[in-house]
């Protein structure tokens, strides 16, 4: 008891000023409209923000399950896209082979879970296999055009082949001119690969853009896979070396779709052994 009679003789001065100002600003807030006003909206700007960044939170926590969605609807809607596609162009040559050839494309949405970019061999892994009828040999794209290949397949994963791989040779075409050629890589970058086979007589510019051919049974035809940034052409060679920005970003690549050609072993079998 003395020693609280002692703090409150020594600190009297300072207990006198703090109280004094709790009864000021219990006064000032409880008499003024204007003061309640603004203390009243600036608790409300307070609860806002925090309800704001509470959300935020939210939100980020949930994009695993939006980019699945999104992820099944492209693939669903790249159905649709070939689909439509095949009904316009049977419509035009009106013949019904012609037709059901080209409804034979479907696609598998998945998740890259496993990757490694940086190297001479790089690879993908993939969160579907077998059981969800993913094959080996078949085609991998995403929304910004060709990834590669699937290489290898247990039940429940995939590894793909991408097109930044020295054993990648992926047949494509200059959208231009219609030119086809095979796209290769060799490193070191994973934004470029050279596109070759195509010969010097052929006019080619820079910018031109690279699609898939549609000659394998791999992709459709007119799936992007890069543009030309750079031409050369030595004296005495017969064809360009041509540098390609791919357009996909593989050290970004999260979502995919696998490529499902239910007709590509009759696709394979019709050609005759040499």
């Amino acid at each position: 008891m003395e020693n609280l009679l002692r703090f409150i003789r020594k600190y009297s001065n300072f207990l006198l000023f703090l109280g004094l100002e709790v009864v000021a600003f219990l006064w000032l807030f409880s008499e003024q409209k204007l003061q309640q006003s603004t203390f009243l909206s600036a608790s409300n700007s307070l609860v806002a923000s925090l309800n704001e960044q509470v959300s935020a939170v939210g939100e980020y926590f949930s994009l695993a399950t939006y980019n699945n969605a999104l992820s099944a609807e492209n693939a669903r809607l790249r159905e649709e896209v070939h689909r439509l596609q095949g009904i316009v162009e049977a419509v035009a040559e009106n013949d019904s082979v012609y037709r059901y050839a080209h409804l034979q494309w479907d696609y598998i949405p998945a998740k890259v879970v496993d990757m490694e970019c940086g190297t001479q061999h790089n690879y993908l892994v993939l969160n579907k296999g077998a059981r969800d009828s993913v094959c080996v040999g078949q085609g991998v794209l995403c929304a910004d055009g060709v990834v590669g290949v699937i290489g290898a397949v247990n039940s429940r994963f995939a590894e793909v082949i991408p097109v930044i791989h020295p054993k990648m040779r992926l047949s494509c075409r200059l959208k231009p001119n219609g030119q086809t050629g095979f796209m290769v890589w060799s490193g070191p970058s994973a934004r470029y690969a050279r596109l070759t086979d195509v010969g010097r007589h052929i006019v080619v510019n820079e910018g031109d853009t690279v699609v898939s051919s549609g000659l394998t049974s791999l992709f459709p035809e007119g799936i992007p896979i890069g543009v030309v940034e750079h031409i050369d052409l030595p004296d005495g060679d017969t064809y360009y070396d041509l540098n390609v920005r791919l357009t996909v970003d593989f050290g970004k690549l999260r979502y995919v779709q696998v490529v499902r050609n239910p007709l590509s072993q009759e696709q394979e079998n019709v050609l005759l052994p040499l």
